[in-house]
């Protein structure tokens, strides 16, 4: 069993862009798949719970102690990334739907499937999984003020408390507690021990599920506004290259590990789109153009998730002077 877990961990790549290249196929020749959506947050639930299986929940009160780490944490996603955002934003059309869409999903940091793919790119999971509450707090507060900085006052009117909370709780919160009754189960019996070891071989598989959920349910959508949708991929392909390595950057000034660095490149480069999808979806006159927006800059970060996974693991110290560089 731990040789089939190692060969799904060492050939997780290629399960993945099989899994996304397969769905987007599927798409194109069974009508139909939007209704898979209802599936994205049980699919996404799952998979963070056997992720939060696989890190030591016991130790995260240590996690809570690392005050350097949730330093580099905030600033990277609270400071940082909003400045680099209003540089792109100097790019992006005139549209005020096109404008919101992508402000809503590159001003929040991602609190669910950053866990898996941080843990997947040898990042401090632990550190993430711990500071999930406090991201989630931060943007609940922050984005109004973004909001009315990039929009002017009508956009502090646009954000609500109720999809933030709902997915904590149940992406984060339940996933979190089920892991950690595995845990203790695992501690007691050899039949826990057994199911923890079984359940240990799913993080990758049910990585893959979600993004070919996410591909089948939301690839459909883009139809009625994909030219406003490839308007912004450029943006977002932009993001995606540079925000890890500003979150790098920020992370050696406060002079973290580096696997708690990495783990603060996967916070700033991933982003909450499947959190604030339902902010966007009760904005009056947002359907389709800005659902569509933040379901694209979804597609594109799942492809770059797969490139992080790849080659985040590979910043250490000696990256340090190139990640200061570009902060400068």
């Amino acid at each position: 069993m731990l040789k089939l877990k190692d060969v799904l961990e060492n050939r997780q790549i290629v399960i993945y862009f099989l899994s996304v290249a397969l769905a987007a196929l599927c798409v194109y020749f069974v009508p139909g798949t939007h209704v898979l959506e209802q599936g994205i947050n049980p699919a996404l639930a799952f998979m963070l719970f056997v992720t939060f299986l696989q890190v030591p929940l016991g130790q995260l009160q240590r996690a809570f102690m690392h005050g350097r780490f949730v330093a580099a944490l905030l600033i990277s996603n609270f400071l940082v990334i909003p400045l680099f955002v209003a540089v792109l934003a100097q790019f992006l059309p005139a549209d005020p739907h096109v404008r919101l869409g992508v402000l809503l999903v590159l001003l929040t940091p991602c609190i669910d499937y950053v866990v898996t793919f941080s843990h997947l790119g040898r990042a401090d999971a632990r550190l993430l999984l711990a500071s999930t509450p406090t991201l989630l707090l931060a943007q609940m507060l922050l984005l109004p003020l973004y909001l009315s900085l990039f929009l002017g006052d009508e956009g502090r009117q646009l954000v609500q408390v109720g999809p933030f909370i709902e997915a904590f709780v149940w992406l984060v919160a339940v996933p979190l507690a089920l892991a950690a009754i595995v845990q203790r189960w695992a501690g007691k019996s050899k039949a826990g021990q057994k199911a923890e070891e079984i359940l240990g071989l799913l993080p990758v598989p049910a990585t893959a599920l979600v993004l070919a959920i996410v591909v089948l349910a939301i690839l459909p959508q883009l139809g009625p506004a994909s030219g406003a949708a490839i308007s912004v991929v450029p943006v977002y392909i932009a993001f995606a290259i540079v925000a890890p390595l500003l979150g790098w950057g920020v992370s050696r000034m406060f002079r973290v590990e580096p696997a708690a660095g990495r783990a603060v490149a996967f916070s700033a480069g991933t982003r909450n789109s499947l959190v604030v999808l339902p902010l966007a979806l009760s904005v009056p006159g947002a359907i389709p153009v800005v659902p569509a927006i933040i379901v694209t800059q979804t597609l594109v970060e799942l492809l770059s998730e797969l490139v992080y996974i790849r080659y985040v693991p590979r910043l250490n110290h000696k990256c340090e002077d190139a990640s200061q560089s570009v902060l400068k």
